[in-house]
């Protein structure tokens, strides 16, 4: 199973302090619009997503279709085939993807501690 690129996903109080902090450590922006409430940052191959209002928690983040750069792959699982194998394991799924929709789509799973893991397929 291939989950697409990672990403840790941070609910911010103030996205541009934020943006300032992670800056001074090395982060870079890449996308989002720091006015919508959302900036994108990495620092080589490591991305962190900077979000205000959007998430209740910080959540670790996989983007199906994906490589770590935000390029689109030729070949990946669908998130509704992420969905269809973590159902069949047995794993509960918040906001399920209708599967018979195609495109964007996004659900949460949530690890034994309550973690949210968001699935977020953007193509």
């Amino acid at each position: 199973m291939q989950l697409g690129a990672f990403s840790i996903s941070l609910n911010v109080k103030d996205i541009s302090k934020s943006r300032a902090f992670y800056s001074k450590i090395g982060f870079v922006s890449f996308g989002g619009d720091v006015e919508q409430g959302w900036l994108m940052m990495r620092n080589g191959s490591t991305v962190i997503g900077l979000f205000n209002g959007f998430l209740p928690a910080n959540s670790l983040t996989f983007n199906p279709g994906w490589d770590q750069y935000a390029d689109d792959l030729d070949s990946y699982d669908d998130i509704r085939e992420l969905q269809k194998n973590f159902k069949a394991n047995g794993l509960v799924i918040e906001n399920e993807v209708d599967e018979n929709s195609t495109g964007p789509a996004s659900f949460i799973l949530r690890d034994p501690d309550g973690n949210p893991i968001l699935f977020d397929q953007h193509r």
